[in-house]
């Protein structure tokens, strides 16, 4: 069975207004311990997501062009969120980082609300935890293979 987007998301969102500063951006990002937050609209739903903005954001669009600390997020933002869906394939999530060229997806769940994030370092991490289980199995059977066939003397 292929591994889902559920398998490996962080489930988890840190959110801020379009209207909120790029330094106050920046403190939510350091309080979180995350590299990328979900704008929303300050309008009466404001849980509709309205871009993201990311660590990288906050250094090439903004401090890298001498914008003022209290430039809003609306102006660095990304638009355009990528998104998948949680139960999509972990295949295709790469595929749509790949094509769309970032780092980090929105997850919605089937009825389009928001999950979490998925990041490119969450897949590394999972796939660094099966590649170990794979050496701890290979080690396991070396060991087993000494233990019941002993070394023939010289």
């Amino acid at each position: 069975m292929p591994m889902t987007v559920e398998n490996v998301y962080t489930p988890s969102i840190v959110k801020a207004s379009r209207g909120a500063t790029i330094q106050e951006a920046a403190r939510l990002m350091r309080q979180h311990h995350v590299g990328a937050l979900i704008v929303t609209d300050e309008g009466l739903d404001r849980d509709k997501p309205v871009g993201i903005v990311t660590d990288r954001d906050l250094v090439l669009s903004a401090l890298a062009e001498g914008l003022p600390l209290d430039t809003r997020l609306e102006q660095v933002m990304t638009q355009a969120l990528a998104t998948v869906l949680r139960t999509d394939p972990l295949r295709q999530a790469l595929e749509v980082m790949r094509t769309r060229g970032v780092r980090r997806l929105a997850v919605a769940e089937p009825g389009g609300e928001l999950a979490g994030f998925l990041s490119l370092d969450d897949v590394v991490d999972q796939l660094a935890g099966e590649v170990a289980e794979l050496h701890g199995l290979l080690g396991n059977e070396l060991a087993r293979e000494i233990a019941q066939r002993p070394s023939a003397p010289a």
